[in-house]
């Protein structure tokens, strides 16, 4: 067993709805809140052009910033949002119906049918799934823009290079979490249909500071679908170096049913943890490649860094 680690200075504070973590020239904030008003919503839903999800934290956020650089990172819901495909989905934006929506069509387009074609009216297109590959945004920037400035950008991971990835020994150790916060986004349960989620957790330990962003998608008897954003950075690299890793997979409904652990208890179906587990666990041939069959643009992972510092005593 490795000697005890120790523990740098830091401070913590809070507020009612936030906590921060002042550590090794970060500073880290979440703020966590209720279900946003309906006028919140209401003044969301029109900047985003489409119904927002059942549940949505439009208040909640998780910032950071290294204050020798000026970087600074956020997740929250509002950026978030715009990630979802608005308009008519096309090749790659892994387009999603319902189970029965196929049964449901026929019934009402064969030519042998008396049943009558339903009274439609126009609507307002997007990706009604919510899906997303929303790595976090830059609080200057869009969630699509890659850095803050010129100077600090993110760049593909030399595999070559041991700090390039997130050290699964080091976050799997058993080290005091000096920080940790969760920071639900949004969750909508898809009309009954499934479940369609963003959670951010971090924790701090004495060593690194570590943030998953997952977003989960279960649509009944279709697929299931997730996306995670995973950033990592040691206190002591040098030069000061933060690593993203991207990663999206997916799969048919009954594949992931057929590996619960009891066959009588469909209760994992609704758990993201044991979703991710298992897609994770597929070979990346059937859950990165094939997935669902949607197409996905997202089916990838990708790892990515970006140095805030270069000068350092």
């Amino acid at each position: 067993m490795s000697s005890a680690v120790a523990v740098p200075q830091h401070k913590l504070s809070e507020t009612p709805n936030s906590r921060t973590i002042e550590i090794n020239d970060w500073v880290i904030i979440a703020s966590t809140n209720p279900i946003s008003s309906a006028s919140e919503c209401d003044a969301l839903q029109a900047s985003l052009g489409f119904p927002l999800p059942e549940m949505t934290f439009g208040s909640n956020y998780l910032s950071l910033e290294h204050q020798s650089s000026g970087w600074k990172m956020m997740f929250d819901t509002h950026n978030a949002l715009k990630c979802v495909k608005k308009g008519e989905l096309g090749e790659g934006d892994g387009g999603v119906k319902v189970g029965y929506a196929d049964a449901w069509l026929k019934s009402r387009t064969d030519p042998g049918t008396n049943l009558p074609l339903p009274v439609t009216v126009a609507a307002k297109h997007y990706d009604w799934t919510y899906t997303m590959t929303y790595p976090g945004h830059h609080s200057d920037s869009a969630p699509d823009i890659q850095s803050p400035s010129p100077s600090i950008q993110w760049t593909d991971a030399n595999e070559d290079n041991p700090s390039h990835s997130i050290p699964l020994s080091e976050l799997t150790r058993p080290d005091p979490i000096l920080f940790y916060a969760e920071i639900p986004l949004f969750e909508d349960e898809l009309h009954d249909n499934g479940s369609s989620n963003l959670l951010v957790r971090i924790r701090v330990m004495p060593t690194c500071i570590f943030i998953l962003s997952r977003f989960t998608l279960r649509v009944d008897n279709v697929l299931f679908r997730t996306h995670d954003t995973r950033i990592y950075h040691s206190f002591a690299s040098r030069p000061s170096l933060v690593v993203r890793q991207l990663s999206g997979w997916e799969a048919p409904y009954d594949g992931v049913k057929r590996r619960l652990p009891s066959r009588n208890d469909l209760t994992p179906l609704t758990d993201a943890n044991f979703i991710a587990k298992v897609l994770t666990e597929l070979p990346v041939t059937e859950s990165q490649q094939t997935g669902a069959r949607t197409g996905w643009r997202g089916l990838r992972t990708k790892v990515e860094t970006v140095i805030l510092a270069k000068d350092e005593p």
